[in-house]
């Protein structure tokens, strides 16, 4: 069954039920008799705490992050008593006055000296607010609340030492918070043909048989235990007793665990991709798929006597191979089904065994010290014990009723508990929806604080430049060009700062639309600033920039013409200190540039619009650092042909206004693209370069794209970023190309004699770099070996073929700009993608997903899909540090726009929050003062 849950659903008949009818229909499990009377054991051995020392403690949270308040308060401690060495006692002496006087410098030094914040002089309405979330931040610090109650409260000491050091979980909240990654059905067995070598994996199997006998080669027994992964008729319909019971387990919140605890960690299930045959090569042999399997267990007596034939097992280990044929040594396991006699049992307990018969079973990402079942045992004791009433819900109660999501205790119960899979739908959704509408909240709050902010307007005048711009034009804007320029002209003459996302395809004339508006901030007698991120690409914006312009630029006939300065780091010190002097001076217009503008010496006199251009290449502070005289809010244009996962995001959840331009200007051509696979097709190399000396032979240009530029370099790209694919599932064992190897064997090619073969890289000096561009560029170059360095920017129309070697080890977004280097004229072009990995690859799917579109947003969502939103209340690009657990931009959309709309009345009618302190405080919790000072930023 799948992990993956259903979109939008409608659960309005499960959800009509009052919340106390919905936790008496959720299967209640008692737990082990043993287990709590050690736990109350250790309850009672705990010294009572004096309310001193709680306010002690209290104080100390109130001052630290409310995300671990219990670990910075353990390290102040540990401050305060430094450990002596063991040296000599003159030596401890020493030791202590120095730590004792640094201790009193820190704490002389501490009091007098206010923070940045605090010499800011904030008006009411900001102190109010800034209040309030004090107030909230040590009210979520406070102990005594359920969210931050220590495990060891609920737990047994050593089960919620194990969890704090295996986990990192230490609070009620943090382990409610710890969702299972999916559910496996009862009744349903783990095929064996899913199972890859080397893979750590949990599977439920049946038991045929058990035996146990002496090793011949040292002393000791080894017990075998053959499973199989095929259900008999027998199995297809639980009994009364029913899988998950025991003899003598009814009354157990858990079935017993028992066995070699020696087992492995549990991650996720096969590879993507893997499609079953008659077998297939595995860490070095042929691996036949097989029905059935022998677990080894090694001097595991407790194995041989609970493990019976006929039981249905859960086993979680690491897979390996022996003798052809795959198998798991020394599993974790724990029984789940024998044949049971409950003759003389109550009907509460023929009940409860039904329920659990059925029940899916919940598998958590577990270290292989904790395995998952532990963590379920652990959890479903923190379920029975804790007052989940007491759970602090950030949803109003009219919210609740409006969109039918359960409470916040039920909603615990059955994502960890659930005795049927709509169970786990059902809290699945609910939790998604209280993502949404937290997230919501806290851009609906952005949105009001940006909006709150006054910003210059920079209306259109009727005979400015941005009007004799058009009249300037040796063609007609594209309808898309001309509506987007009226929707950013429309926004440049609000006061509210323009946050605007301009997408188009490579090529659809972005950077026009771009220098209309930067025009019509100019009429307005203020600056623009376009920041690019490599030197070429600012180098092709102010080239061509100013061959649009023409006349209009400054000159001695024109006086008052617009200025365009360039500014970069490879400037000459004379040359960079005009260019300076012109932007904080007001002389300069337009100033294009790279990095180089976000230096701190940089000043501008009234910076009025900032473009990004191609944003995925910059951090999410870096595209905000630029800003108008004060700190103020410039207008802010971003243009990218690909959004980056957070931009796709962050549209989808409304944050930011986007315009999109979807046409290409007359006379472009569209791109071909195919995948070339070498690894099924080897011959298909001598061909490409057939192919190039065909478009050589035409006429025409060649780009050749490697992945890194010598042999010695690592996987990493030309800007530094670590490429894709280096890990053991998607490393190709042959070496990356490099620019050095390719030059060598193009050279060597007969098909290409006497072509112009030249390199271009990143490390090359500025210069070297210019001078090829401009060789290339006038069509003295037939054939240019580069790296990514011209992934963006470069426009040779005479170019109509590029081969990027190694396409596997690109990103989609770069793939895509890539791409748009060529067919720039009116001239079609072609663009091949080369790998060697396997059809089944992981990136295989990437590449066939590129070929079959040029749609940058189409692009966008696979790009989404495969590699999951940035982190949207923080600063992380990539999807891997998210703060989103189960909500999804592009699944979800539907909710998301339910949230959202709930959201932004609530914060319309209390903007600060004042009414909902629920709210505020969940608030807090989730979004610390970075994420909210990133999203302020948006």
């Amino acid at each position: 069954m799948s992990d993956e849950t259903t979109p939008d659903t409608d659960f309005e008949t499960l959800f009509d039920l009052p919340d106390t009818a919905r936790l008496e229909k959720t299967p209640q499990r008692t737990q082990d008799a043993r287990s709590i009377k050690r736990a109350e054991s250790s309850h009672k051995k705990q010294p009572e705490v004096t309310q001193p020392d709680l306010l002690a403690v209290a104080q100390e949270i109130t001052q630290s992050s409310p995300h671990e308040p219990k670990k910075q308060a353990t390290a102040r401690q540990k401050t305060r008593k430094p450990r002596q060495s063991s040296t000599s006692k003159n030596s401890k002496t020493k030791a202590s006055q120095k730590i004792q006087a640094t201790s009193k410098t820190k704490t002389k030094s501490r009091k007098p000296a206010p923070s940045t914040r605090q010499k800011q002089k904030l008006s009411p309405e900001q102190q109010e607010i800034a209040n309030k979330v004090k107030e909230a931040k040590e009210h979520y610090s406070e102990e005594n609340r359920l969210e931050n109650e220590p495990l060891k409260n609920y737990l047994h000491h050593a089960t919620a030492k194990s969890i704090a050091t295996h986990l990192g979980i230490s609070t009620v909240g943090e382990f409610l918070e710890y969702y299972p990654r999916k559910y496996l059905p009862r009744g349903e067995l783990t095929s064996f043909s899913e199972l890859v070598e080397g893979q750590d994996a949990t599977l439920l199997a049946k038991v045929l048989s058990v035996s146990t006998r002496n090793m011949h080669s040292r002393r000791g027994s080894i017990t075998e235990i053959t499973i199989t992964d095929q259900l008999d008729e027998t199995d297809s319909t639980p009994s009364t007793g029913g899988f998950g019971v025991q003899p003598g387990r009814v009354n157990q919140a858990h079935p017993r665990i028992a066995g070699n605890a020696s087992g492995y960690a549990d991650t996720y299930g096969a590879f993507p991709g893997f499609e079953p045959t008659l077998g297939s090569w595995q860490g070095g042999g042929f691996i036949r798929n097989q029905s059935t399997m022998t677990l080894s267990f090694f001097n595991a007596w407790t194995a041989a006597r609970e493990i019976h034939a006929g039981d249905h097992v859960m086993f979680s280990g690491k897979v390996g191979a022996y003798r052809g044929e795959l198998t798991l040594t020394n599993p974790h396991y724990a029984v789940l089904a024998g044949d049971e006699d409950l003759t003389g049992a109550s009907s509460h307990a023929i009940e409860r065994a039904k329920n659990r018969a059925t029940a899916p079973i919940p598998i958590y990402k577990a270290p292989a010290k904790l395995p998952t079942d532990r963590i379920a045992t652990a959890m479903e004791q923190v379920l029975d014990r804790a007052k989940l009433s007491e759970l602090e819900d950030p949803l109003p109660a009219s919210v609740r009723r409006a969109r039918k999501i359960p409470s916040l205790a039920w909603t615990y119960r059955a994502l960890h508990t659930p005795d049927t899979e709509e169970t786990w739908r059902a809290a699945h959704y609910a939790l998604r929806f209280r993502e949404a509408f937290i997230l919501q909240i806290a851009l609906a709050k952005t949105r009001a604080a940006r909006a709150a902010h006054d910003t210059v307007a920079r209306p259109a005048t009727t005979n400015g430049y941005a009007k004799k711009l058009l009249q300037l034009l040796p063609y007609n804007l594209t309808e898309g060009q001309y509506r987007v320029g009226e929707q950013i002209a429309h926004d440049l003459a609000s006061s509210t700062p323009m946050n605007r996302l301009l997408q188009g395809d490579v090529g659809s004339g972005k950077t026009v639309v771009a220098l209309r508006a930067m025009l019509q901030v100019a009429d307005n007698h203020a600056q623009s600033a376009m920041l690019a991120p490599t030197e070429v690409l600012a180098e092709q914006h102010y080239n061509s920039v100013c061959a649009i312009l023409g006349d209009l630029l400054v000159s001695e006939k024109n006086p008052h013409g617009i200025h365009v300065v360039l500014l970069k780091a490879s400037l000459p010190a004379r040359e960079k200190k005009q260019v300076l002097a012109d932007m904080a001076s007001g002389a300069a217009h337009i100033v294009i540039g790279t990095h180089a503008l976000l230096a701190h010496n940089v000043q501008f006199a009234d910076l009025g619009m900032v473009v990004v251009d191609e944003q995925h290449r910059f951090g999410v502070e870096q595209r905000d650092a630029l800003r108008g005289p004060n700190g103020a809010l410039p207008h802010r244009l971003v243009m990218t042909a690909t959004p980056i996962p957070r931009t796709v995001a962050m549209t989808v959840f409304g944050d930011l206004d986007t315009s999109v331009l979807d046409q290409l200007p007359a006379g472009r051509q569209k791109i071909t693209t195919h995948v070339v696979p070498l690894a099924e097709k080897p011959a298909w190399r001598d061909r490409l370069w057939q192919r190039a000396r065909e478009e050589v032979d035409a006429g025409h240009q060649v780009y050749v794209v490697v992945p890194k530029i010598g042999q010695d370099d690592s996987s990493i790209g030309d800007d530094g970023s670590t490429l894709l694919g280096t890990d053991s599932q998607e490393k190709s064992r042959d070496p990356l190309t490099s620019v050095s190897s390719m030059f060598e064997e193009l050279t060597s090619v007969d098909a290409l004699a006497g072509t112009r073969i030249e390199v271009l890289h990143g490390k090359m000096d500025t210069s070297a770099k210019s001078d090829v561009m401009s060789r290339f560029d006038a069509g003295d170059i037939d054939i240019l070996v580069s790296t990514t360095v011209i992934e963006v920017g470069v426009n040779v129309p005479n170019a109509t073929l590029m081969i990027i070697m190694d396409a596997d080890r690109f990103g989609i977004s770069g793939l895509h700009q890539l791409r748009g280097r060529i067919g720039r004229g009116t001239l079609p072009g072609t663009c091949l993608l080369v790998t060697k990995q396997n059809s089944d690859g992981i990136s295989r799917e990437r590449l066939a997903a590129l070929a079959s579109t040029t749609d940058g947003f189409e692009l966008s969502k696979i790009d989404l899909e495969q590699r999951r939103e940035g982190d949207i209340l923080g600063a992380a690009q990539s999807g891997k540090k998210t703060t989103l657990k189960l909500l999804r931009a592009l699944t979800d959309a539907s909710l998301i726009e339910k949230a959202r709309e709930d959201a932004r009345a609530l914060v319309e009618k209390d903007p600060t929050l004042a009414r909902h302190p629920d709210i505020a405080r969940t608030l807090e919790r989730a979004l610390d003062a970075d994420s909210e000072a990133f999203l302020g930023r948006g």
